[in-house]
């Protein structure tokens, strides 16, 4: 079965060109021990920016990375920093005791951690 094509207009966010990444991570972030977020100013009318950083030598299976950037997004779009460009980074490893599986019990932290900065 094939998947409808998804309309970019549809998006909370804007996709975070490298320039303005690097710009932001010149900031100094909120952050506790699993994620990090860089923020800019709060932006008149305009969508804001999401840039996600979601390591693969942090998070080795591809189907966690993405779970994770999905959730990020989803918290990302209803927490203090919708209004503002930022960049959220995750910066602890994942499964380190689960052969880098990413578990419920962890996935509902990295969730907690995230919602704590938002």
């Amino acid at each position: 079965m094939l998947a409808a094509p998804r309309d970019a207009s549809v998006s909370l966010f804007n996709a975070l060109k490298s320039s303005k990444i690097s710009e932001l991570l010149k900031k100094t972030p909120r952050a506790n021990s699993n994620w990090a977020i860089y923020l800019d100013e709060a932006l008149g009318t305009k969508r804001p920016d999401l840039g996600l950083a979601v390591p693969k030598r942090l998070v080795k299976r591809a189907v966690d990375r993405n779970k994770i950037k999905r959730m990020a997004r989803e918290i990302a779009g209803v927490g203090s920093f919708a209004s503002a460009d930022c960049v959220i980074k995750l910066r602890q490893a994942v499964g380190k005791k689960t052969r880098a599986r990413l578990r419920e019990n962890e996935r509902v932290l990295l969730r907690a951690k995230l919602m704590e900065l938002a």
